[in-house]
């Protein structure tokens, strides 16, 4: 019934290592001891999973991290916190922008400052700043959503995504994944996108009023972790568990307790400390002059109650290292 697609990275923590004990090359921003990760969000188990990856290759390669991240995934939080982060003249800079346009600026001054900037699962408008960007298949994963939905309802029926806010690159992708191959099924109504602006309880009372305006709604696709959250909610709430299907992008422990629990019937987990642990080795090779690979996709699985206690266990997300 379900489907999964894996792309596996190669990592080498040994590669960091060696390229550290290289020496940092003489343009480098600062100091060469020293990085930062700058989450898109603090507290969220999917940037914990991936600065767990990027602590382990750091730790590796004999450099510390400084981690920091806004209470909300919000370029006017992020923003004066990557200034300060600038400002303290780190070798490198791995960041999660909140927000393809807002965050160029920033980021252009940072490189600017001769400090390596690498784009760890969101992008920006013009990426071509960064030494590299990594991220997962947003896109593929989407499409995958709208499969899982797809195998639970054969017969098709009215669908609806909930997103966080346009411009955010990762979700605009999944969405557009998931629309595109809607598109190609005439069985399946698509009703469109709501934000939830990352709000759980906001999630929840979109799904409320939907589900009040079209009561047969058979599926929604909810394209990050507080918005699988607050879907789970507002269709709890409606009674409409039996009948409406949830795919959630992201694995955290509350989602994978939904999904234990029925709630939610698949979830699109991804490899954030892969991606972490990438963005240590391209941002170490860009600061020893060694070759850098401009664009890394990274994989996804689906997670299933049938998969849970076996193989999908292991791509469940950290709420700490």
């Amino acid at each position: 019934m379900f489907t999964s697609r894996t792309t596996v990275v190669a990592l080498s923590v040994a590669s960091v290592s060696a390229m550290f004990l290289a020496g940092c090359s003489s343009d480098s921003g600062g100091d060469s001891n020293k990085i930062a990760f700058i989450q898109g969000v603090s507290g969220d188990e999917f940037y914990i999973s991936m600065q767990c990856g990027i602590e382990a290759a750091a730790q590796e390669a004999g450099v510390t991290v400084d981690v920091q991240g806004p209470v909300k995934f919000d370029p006017t939080l992020q923003k004066p916190i990557v200034d300060s982060v600038v400002a303290s003249r780190p070798s490198a800079i791995l960041i999660a922008p909140t927000d393809v346009a807002a965050m160029q600026a920033p980021l252009a001054a940072a490189a600017n400052a001769g400090i390596k900037v690498v784009l760890v699962d969101t992008t920006i408008d013009d990426p071509s700043i960064a030494v590299s960007a990594i991220s997962s298949d947003n896109k593929g994963g989407g499409a995958e959503a709208f499969n899982a939905i797809e195998g639970l309802n054969p017969s098709g029926g009215k669908i609806l995504v909930i997103s966080t806010d346009p411009g955010v690159s990762t979700t605009d992708a999944r969405v557009a994944g998931f629309e595109e191959a809607a598109d190609a099924n005439s069985a399946f109504e698509y009703l469109g996108v709501q934000y939830s602006h990352n709000d759980p309880a906001e999630a929840a009372r979109l799904v409320s009023a939907a589900l009040s305006k079209d009561p047969d709604i058979i599926g929604i696709f909810a394209t990050n972790t507080f918005a699988a959250e607050g879907t789970a909610t507002g269709v709890r709430q409606a009674g409409k568990q039996d009948q409406v299907k949830i795919v959630g992008f992201d694995a955290g422990p509350a989602q994978v307790k939904q999904l234990r629990e029925g709630t939610v019937q698949a979830l699109i987990a991804q490899q954030p400390d892969t991606i972490g642990t990438d963005g240590v080795e391209q941002a170490m090779a860009a600061l020893n002059d060694k070759p850098v690979t401009a664009e890394i996709s990274t994989g996804f699985h689906v997670i299933t109650a049938e998969n849970i206690d076996g193989d999908g266990a292991q791509y469940v997300y950290k709420s700490a290292c």
